[in-house]
C-alpha cells in the first residue's frame, strides 16, 4: 500500500509536533508554559458565547451556511473594513475555515503544479505545509535578524521571480518576526507585483497588534493594485477565538472571486454557530483590541527586559502581533529546546519553544533560532525567562560541550 508523495514530502508541523512529548511532561506533574504557539490566555469576549446563546434560544434547527459566509457575518466583516479604511463590499468577501483554509484554497486557486509563490523567510511555517500539499512551489528571499528582518532592496526580490512565480504572499505584521513593514516596503511590493503580473497576498491576521506607535499599511489601500490584492483575514488572534476556525479572504477581484467560490461549495460551508459567534465580536465594543493590544505590549517589554543583554542570547525587539526569534549560542536550537522541555524545570516549571529552523525554506537557515510567543501573562513571562537563562547555562555547560 502506498501513500502519496504529495503527503510524505509535506513537512510535519514546526509547532505542534511536540505535543505529545509536553502532555507527557505535564503528567508527571511540571507545568509546561506553552510559548511555542501563538494561543494567547487573554480572554475570548462574552458577546462570542452570548451570540451562540442567544441565536439559541430562537433557533429549531441547525442549517448549512451558505458557501460564501453567512450573510450577518459577511455584514459584519464589510463594516469592519469601513471602518479601518478599506472599503469592501460584501461581494468582496468568502468565509472560511480560519486563515489556514483560507491559504490552501489560495493556493488551488492561483497555482498549477509547480508553479511558485514568493515568500520572505522566515515565514509562517505552514506557508511550506500548504504549499507541498498543493504541489506549489515556495521561493524563499532570505532576511536578517540584524535590521528587524526588514525586506531586501526590489532589486534583490526581482532576481527571485520566475516565468512560473504566480503571487507574492507576506504576514504583516510578521509570523514569527513580530516585524511590520513599512509603508515604503509594501509601496513597493505593489510595484514588484504590478511590473511582474503578480498576485499580492496580505496575511493580516495581526493587524491590530502594532506597537511603539507604527502605523500600519494594507496594500489593499493602494488604488493601482487593488484587483490584484487579496487579504487572508481571522478572528483568532484578534479576538483572541482560536478554537473558532473563522476567516475570510477578501479580494476586489470579481473573477478571482467566482473562481475561489467553487472550493467554498465544494466543502459546503463554514460552521453556522461560529459565524454566529463571530458576528457578535465584530458587533462588539472595539475596545477590547486595544486593551489586548496594550497586554501584548507589556509581555513583549516583559521579554525584552528579562532577555536583552543576556549572554549569548542575540534578538531584536519586535514592532508587531505577539512573537520574536531568538538567536542562541546553541549548535541546534531543535535539540536545546527538546531538552527544555524533556530535562530540565525549574521549581517544577519549564517553557516550551518553537525551533525557528521550520519557519525557513533554505536548508541549515534559523537552526540556532528559537520563536517565542509571548502568550502568557506577564508573571508567567518572567518565569518562563528565567528558565530559559537558567536552562541555558546548563545546556552549555554539560550537555553540549
Amino acid at each position: 500500500m502506498k501513500i502519496s508523495n504529495r503527503i510524505t514530502s509535506m513537512p510535519a508541523s514546526a509547532v505542534r509536533n511536540r505535543n505529545v512529548i509536553a502532555a507527557d511532561v505535564q503528567a508527571k506533574g511540571i507545568e509546561v508554559f506553552k510559548l511555542n504557539i501563538g494561543d494567547s490566555d487573554i480572554k475570548t469576549p462574552r458577546e462570542f458565547f452570548d451570540g451562540i446563546a442567544a441565536y439559541g434560544k430562537e433557533a429549531v434547527y441547525l442549517p448549512y451556511a451558505p458557501s460564501e459566509g453567512l450573510p450577518m457575518y459577511v455584514d459584519a466583516v464589510v463594516d469592519y473594513y469601513d471602518k479601518i479604511g478599506l472599503g469592501y463590499k460584501k461581494e468582496d468577501i468568502l468565509v472560511t475555515n480560519g486563515g489556514s483554509e483560507a491559504l490552501t484554497f489560495l493556493m488551488k486557486t492561483l497555482c498549477d503544479i509547480d508553479d511558485e509563490i514568493l515568500v520572505f523567510e522566515p515565514f509562517y511555517y505552514n506557508y511550506n505545509g500548504f504549499s507541498e500539499a498543493e504541489s506549489v512551489n515556495i521561493v524563499s528571499v532570505p532576511t536578517s535578524s540584524a535590521d528587524g528582518f526588514h525586506l531586501p532592496d526590489k532589486e534583490t526580490i526581482l532576481k527571485s521571480i520566475t516565468p512560473k512565480t504566480k503571487a507574492i504572499l507576506f504576514s504583516n505584521p510578521g509570523n514569527p518576526t513580530g516585524t511590520v513593514y513599512t509603508k515604503e516596503e509594501v509601496e513597493m511590493l505593489a510595484d514588484i507585483a504590478l511590473e511582474k503580473d503578480l498576485w499580492l497576498i496580505s496575511d493580516e491576521v495581526y493587524r491590530e497588534f502594532i506597537f511603539d506607535g507604527l502605523e500600519y499599511t494594507s496594500p489593499a489601500s493602494i488604488d493601482k493594485v487593488k484587483d490584484r490584492v487579496i487579504i487572508v483575514d481571522s478572528i483568532s488572534k484578534r479576538y483572541c477565538s482560536c478554537g473558532a476556525r473563522i476567516g475570510n479572504i477578501a479580494c476586489k477581484n470579481p473573477e478571482f472571486i467566482a473562481q475561489y467560490l467553487k472550493l467554498c461549495q465544494n466543502r459546503l460551508s463554514v460552521s453556522t454557530l461560529d459565524q454566529v459567534g463571530a458576528t457578535a465580536l465584530y458587533k462588539m465594543d472595539q475596545g477590547f483590541l486595544t486593551e489586548a493590544r496594550d497586554e501584548y505590549d507589556a509581555r513583549r517589554n516583559v521579554m525584552y527586559n528579562e532577555l536583552e543583554g543576556q549572554a549569548g542570547i542575540t534578538f531584536i525587539k519586535p514592532k508587531g502581533a505577539f512573537y520574536l526569534i531568538l538567536d542562541l549560542p546553541v549548535k541546534d536550537a531543535s535539540e536545546f529546546s527538546l531538552w527544555l522541555l524533556k530535562d530540565f524545570h525549574v521549581n517544577n516549571e519549564t517553557v516550551m519553544l518553537a525551533p525557528a529552523a521550520g519557519f525557513y525554506k533554505t536548508p541549515g537557515a534559523g537552526k540556532n533560532q528559537v520563536r517565542l510567543a509571548y502568550v502568557v501573562d506577564c508573571d508567567k513571562l518572567k518565569r518562563s525567562a528565567n528558565i530559559i537563562k537558567l536552562g541555558l547555562e546548563e545546556y552549555l555547560k554539560n550537555v553540549e560541550k
